[in-house]
């Protein structure tokens, strides 16, 4: 999806140029006319805005108050300030506001796009290792998931239930669906926050060595065992052991595990005596636990033991909605760990990926973005970027219109929609007959700018096109945005 740039300037005829600019190199653009209403656009990081080209000189709240305003209440806000002046000082005084460039009018085109290009991969950089920390300090939240479907709400509201307490948690879903991302989350809503967060993938540990891991050992307990070893619960103590693939713990493992979770004790491997441990057990599978107990491949008593507060993830395929924000979000890691400066993803791109089935889900998802970003030539994700997913899709032109990011609660998407008793767009001419479709269309976009103000993230969402398309028709159309609200 496109970057949203805001353009906050006074002088219509410098917005009108610079939005020019802004959307002939792809981007969305909003603009403003003065600093109250730049600030009030782009104060909410929700509601979209990725980049502030910001006028210094302004009748009312100047640009400088705008600048420092925006940098108490969204620090990580690129914004690049342009001036008729630029005398040293205002520069300084600036940059120590918290602008990260800066140019003097006019400038030319290419020297601002460049601009907003390096703004945004700083920004990327930046909320890359912000997100790294969050993840090594066991600081991660339900709002750093992305789970805007509706079949996700489900999850975050039973996640966050969870975290109140110190309740045993079993996580299921297929392979892929993110399910230690649910349980980084819980920990970190959770009066663990911070603490030890230590994962262990039962199904990729040697046999001969899954109670050594687990539960330690000693020094000379078996050969080789040369050092002593705390083992994954003394780890974690304090914190939360991860438990993934609990459904292929071998059966005589099963049997320690259940006593180190019923006693809150472990017993390391040539010990003599146990280890007080205070850990909370959240485990994961894909397997059906239910099954394996009937089949007897699984200790009953463990199984009612770990599945006292299940939660269940859905498959991508089942929440398709949240595949733009995911592709995003894997641009710009990877941007950030390749070095790559790829500024999304075209409308058809969306399109191809929301249709296709992702049968190995967010992380299937994930590689595909990663070996595209790789593999792009330009500056946005091209279907042919995806050869695997294009070659087996059907005409891009028969598939629907990818979902559009999620805006905020209290955006124009509160909006009620027209009740009126008749249709404000006519259907029928003077004569009773039916007029064309692109007269129709014609006036219902017309409408839809007017209803929403302008808003065409809003209006993309609402007639279910994307915002190319959108754009192109108000083009082709010869309809007028409202210059205070575009974009």
């Amino acid at each position: 999806m496109a970057k949203t740039v805001l353009v906050v300037d006074d002088d219509p005829t410098q917005r009108r140029l610079l939005q020019a600019a802004v959307e002939k190199a792809g981007f969305a653009c909003r603009t403003a006319p003065d600093g109250e209403s730049g600030f009030a656009l782009a104060a909410d990081p929700k509601d979209g805005v990725d980049v502030v080209l910001l006028d210094l000189i302004m009748p009312g709240l100047s640009g400088m108050e705008t600048l420092e305003r925006l940098s108490e209440r969204r620090p990580d806000l690129p914004v690049v300030v342009l001036t008729a002046t630029g005398g040293i000082d205002t520069v300084v005084q600036s940059m120590r506001a918290g602008a990260i460039d800066f140019f003097v009018k006019p400038a030319s085109p290419e020297r601002i796009i460049v601009s907003i290009r390096n703004a945004l991969k700083m920004s990327s950089l930046s909320g890359e290792v912000k997100r790294l920390s969050r993840k090594a300090e066991g600081g991660m939240a339900f709002e750093d998931m992305i789970a805007s479907a509706p079949a996700m709400r489900q999850v975050v509201k039973m996640g966050q239930r969870a975290a109140s307490s110190d309740i045993p948690v079993l996580i299921l879903g297929e392979s892929g669906v993110g399910k230690e991302v649910v349980a980084r989350c819980i920990q970190g809503a959770s009066e663990r926050a911070g603490k030890p967060f230590v994962t262990v993938n039962c199904g990729a540990i040697p046999e001969n060595l899954v109670e050594s891991i687990l539960f330690g050992h000693e020094k000379g307990a078996f050969t080789g065992a040369v050092s002593k070893s705390l083992g994954k619960f003394v780890e974690a103590d304090g914190g939360t052991l991860f438990l993934d693939e609990i459904g292929e713990l071998p059966l005589d493992m099963q049997v320690k595990l259940l006593r180190a979770l019923q006693e809150g004790e472990v017993d390391a491997v040539g010990s003599r005596r146990p280890t007080k441990v205070d850990v909370r057990i959240i485990s994961a599978t894909n397997r059906d636990l239910a099954g394996q107990v009937s089949a007897g491949t699984f200790r009953e008593d463990l199984y009612y033991r770990l599945n006292v507060f299940p939660v269940d993830v859905p498959a991508l395929r089942e929440r398709r909605e949240d595949i733009p924000a995911l592709v995003e979000h894997f641009v710009t890691r990877f941007n950030a760990a390749e070095g790559t400066k790829i500024l999304g993803a075209q409308d058809d791109t969306l399109k191809m990926l929301c249709a296709f089935e992702w049968r190995g889900n967010v992380r299937q998802l994930e590689n595909a973005v990663f070996r595209a970003v790789v593999l792009c030539d330009g500056d946005w994700l091209r279907p042919e970027d995806f050869p695997q997913i294009s070659g087996v899709m059907p005409d891009l032109d028969t598939l629907p219109e990818a979902p559009a990011l999620p805006r905020a609660a209290n955006d124009v998407s509160a909006a009620p929609a027209y009740t009126g008793a008749s249709s404000p767009v006519p259907i029928f001419d003077e004569s009773g007959e039916m007029r064309t479709l692109e007269e129709v269309e014609k006036d219902l976009l017309a409408y839809a700018i007017e209803h929403y103000e302008g808003h065409m993230s809003e209006i993309s969402r609402r007639l279910g096109i994307g915002r190319s398309t959108l754009y192109r028709k108000v083009r082709e159309y010869d309809l007028t945005v409202r210059e205070r609200e575009a974009g």
